[in-house]
């Protein structure tokens, strides 16, 4: 493989043929960050309404430093780890407090910021500061992978380490963050997957996957476990007009949003035993449950769950957050004002 040559020709082709983004409309960084935030494991097609819909609502750093937890996790509600949404308003508050709300412009820096790590660091520097560093995602390790036969497994950090060595030696000086998008596009367009359109290719005739037919073999990784799926029952409790709510945890999964008390089934229980079990250790009182209002499947990262809703009402104690941050009483009109995850989402809309 010649390295110039792969890089002259790759950077011709995106000149010609790069994806029409609206953040790649400006090299503001504030607009760089918040779209390759949001592009982490989230296609680019759910990404562009969230996108216009964030600037729309925080135009600038200054606007996101100023907000509450609850409108950014609102206005995050359906892109998924939310843990994104909470550690983008805590960088905004620390560089409008530390840094007049101005990004630093190299990576080590970068990387002391919450939530950036060395891609999105890699993204920053190279895109919005044109300095000459590596952004490598998932498309990125597939056509280098495919490119060169590499060997070693590409979701293990020796592997990702020694892919991103040899793409910093293919960045080409003062357009590496050109180079690192057009790698984006390449994977995104052309080098799918399955069934890769190599005919389309620019790079094809450097690409040792496409001289042994391999492609089905690159890039190469290790087996992921089994993803196990739990059983999870949630609780909709009455009290005259509004039902009960409560707000999980920051530093857990959904952390932040607001759900329908209940938890997992355990051994040996069934799945009105678990309930009365759970709302006992989540809320510190005795429930009687009533009639299911549904079940629900989703699927998370590492992880599967059917949530299924019963009604419930209170037979002794008044209810506690003994395991969440708050609890409320919300008349089911106004949840729509909580954000909330999928399941918990769909629950509500079905109490209207």
């Amino acid at each position: 493989m010649n390295k110039p040559d792969v890089s002259r020709e790759l950077l011709a082709w995106y000149d010609r043929n790069a994806r029409g983004l609206p953040w790649r409309e400006s090299h503001d960084p504030y607009r760089v960050w918040v779209s390759e935030v949001m592009l982490q494991q989230t296609r680019v097609d759910t990404v562009i309404p969230y996108y216009h819909e964030w600037l729309a609502v925080f135009p600038d750093i200054h606007s996101l430093a100023d907000a509450n937890e609850r409108q950014v996790m609102h206005l995050w509600e359906g892109l998924g780890y939310y843990s994104r949404a909470r550690n983008m308003l805590k960088t905004a508050q620390l560089l409008v407090e530390q840094q007049a709300g101005c990004f630093p412009d190299l990576v080590v820096e970068l990387k002391k910021l919450p939530g950036i790590g060395d891609y999105i660091a890699g993204a920053l520097a190279s895109i919005a500061f044109g300095q000459d560093e590596v952004a490598l995602d998932g498309n990125g390790l597939r056509v280098l992978g495919r490119l060169v036969e590499f060997e070693q497994p590409v979701n293990e950090p020796a592997g990702k380490a020694a892919m991103r060595t040899l793409m910093q030696k293919m960045l080409p000086h003062g357009r590496a963050g050109d180079f690192n998008q057009a790698i984006m596009d390449l994977g995104a367009t052309i080098c799918l997957p399955r069934n890769p359109l190599c005919a389309q290719c620019p790079i094809r005739e450097h690409c040792l996957a496409f001289e042994h037919a391999s492609q089905a073999q690159f890039p190469q990784r290790t087996k992921k476990k089994p993803i196990p799926q739990y059983i999870v029952v949630a609780a909709v409790i009455r009290k005259g007009g509004c039902v009960l709510v409560d707000k999980r945890k920051a530093n857990g999964l959904l952390g932040g949003l607001w759900e329908f008390p209940g938890g997992k089934q355990e051994e040996g229980e069934n799945l009105q035993s678990a309930l009365v079990r759970e709302i006992k250790e989540e809320l510190g009182v005795e429930i009687a449950v009533q009639e299911s209002l549904g079940t629900y499947r989703h699927a998370y990262t590492h992880f599967k769950v059917v949530v299924t809703a019963f009604s419930a009402q209170i037979l002794k104690g008044e209810p506690a957050a003994l395991a969440a941050d708050e609890i409320q009483w919300v008349e089911p009109d106004k949840l729509e004002q909580y954000p909330m995850g999928k399941v918990d989402r769909l629950i509500a809309h079905s109490l209207l």
